[in-house]
């Protein structure tokens, strides 16, 4: 009994608090040092934990930030911190930040989401791009809440440049080459079993992509565990992470 409910606290209360940095090394990023990250999912008493995020990210000292998306908690909107005030936060960050959206922001309202991102600075990819010295950043719409359109997003593009979407699905989609993918949603599954891994993962693909690095096309794709929790406020052996992509010496 004691064990388990040592577990309990651990899954509930302290994992999915902490914060750790996961680094991948990528060639062609214009020599930029990048950061992603994903799946905020930032509710009514989350300041302490967005700030947290903000200043580790500065501390990262990163060029450019790129996002996946869902910086809304839940379905309605109920229990989630005000997109607004959230961006207050976020503009805090010392670096350049383009995102994409999720499924949460667009169940809560994509328009909105989108609107007081982009008062603060941010840009809001969907199905577009946009170009940050040589690099070229294209983002797709949401495949729950949106129509994401690979080939749209990409024109006018060309290498190096990175494709943002918030779910890794899209993964066989993408025809064209492209130097790097960058998606999460999954939250690694949120739950992972020693030896045998995550147990469920809203994506088609099952736990095929439930983080990490994959190279099973002609383009490599990295998927994040995410910073948040959706459904129940639950992690274990599956930290919350942050991404830096550094270029190979």
């Amino acid at each position: 009994m004691i064990i388990l409910l040592l577990l309990f606290i651990w899954s509930f209360f302290i994992e999915p608090n902490l914060l750790t940095v996961k680094r991948y090394k990528v060639d062609n990023l214009d020599g930029k040092r990048i950061v992603f990250v994903s799946d905020f999912h930032i509710s009514k008493l989350d300041m302490k934990r967005l700030r947290r995020i903000v200043n580790k990210i500065n501390e990262l000292n990163p060029d450019l930030v790129l996002s996946g998306g869902d910086f809304i908690k839940g379905h309605t909107g109920k229990t989630t911190m005000p997109i607004e005030k959230q961006a207050k936060e976020l503009a805090k960050i010392k670096a350049p930040i383009v995102t994409v959206l999720g499924n949460h922001d667009g169940w809560y309202d994509k328009y909105t989401v989108r609107a007081e991102l982009e008062k603060v600075g941010i840009t809001v990819l969907h199905n577009t791009n946009t170009k940050i010295g040589n690099l070229y950043i294209a983002g797709v719409e949401d495949l729950q809440t949106g129509i994401p359109n690979v080939d749209t997003a990409l024109e006018n593009t060309e290498s190096p440049r990175i494709l943002l979407s918030h779910t890794p699905d899209i993964y066989f989609d993408v025809k064209e080459d492209v130097d790097l993918i960058l998606a999460g949603h999954v939250h690694g599954g949120q739950v992972k079993i020693p030896f045998v891994g995550a147990l469920i993962c809203p994506s088609k693909y099952g736990t095929r992509f439930s983080d990490g690095d994959f190279r099973e096309t002609q383009n490599r794709m990295i998927v994040t565990k995410g910073l948040g929790t959706s459904i129940f406020n639950v992690r274990f052996c599956n930290m919350p992470e942050i991404v830096v992509l550094e270029k190979t010496i």
